[in-house]
């Protein structure tokens, strides 16, 4: 029988100047990708990925309205993970990577995150979150 685990996360964006900017975590494991984590009991999605940003990024961040996607993966043999994520924006706090997990924090704008990512998996997600602003925001990419 397989397991299941459930973690949530956020793409986080900024503006800076006239320009978007995404953050990017390395894992220690060295892989990119987005902050996210293991839902605990009584936690909602939201509530989840709220908390999971703040423990692995130092920031405090509000979730955008209307936007959820999910990816589902095997982490290890007999495990399926599915993570849920939202759009983000960060509204305090101050960046200090998680030392446990996370071995940097970066900044880049969206095309430059393609380069970075280290799974397809993130890199649908990335162009579904794109889609998704520009369907709504007139965004750029």
């Amino acid at each position: 029988m397989e397991k299941r685990e459930r973690s949530c996360g956020a793409v986080i964006l900024r503006s800076e100047g006239q320009h978007t900017e995404v953050l990017l975590i390395r894992h220690n494991l060295g892989h990119w990708g987005f902050p996210k984590g293991h839902t605990e009991p009584g936690e909602t999605d939201e509530m989840t990925a709220v908390r999971e940003v703040k423990e692995e990024t130092g920031y405090d961040i509000r979730l955008r309205d209307g936007f959820i996607d999910s990816t589902r993966y095997s982490p290890k043999e007999g495990v399926m993970k599915d993570v849920i994520y939202f759009i983000g924006e960060v509204c305090g706090g101050s960046p200090k990577a998680q030392e446990s997990e996370v071995s940097e924090l970066r900044w880049v704008r969206p095309i430059d995150a393609f380069s970075l990512l280290t799974f397809d998996n993130d890199v649908l997600l990335f162009r579904n979150v794109l889609k998704y602003l520009k369907t709504f925001d007139g965004g750029e990419e």
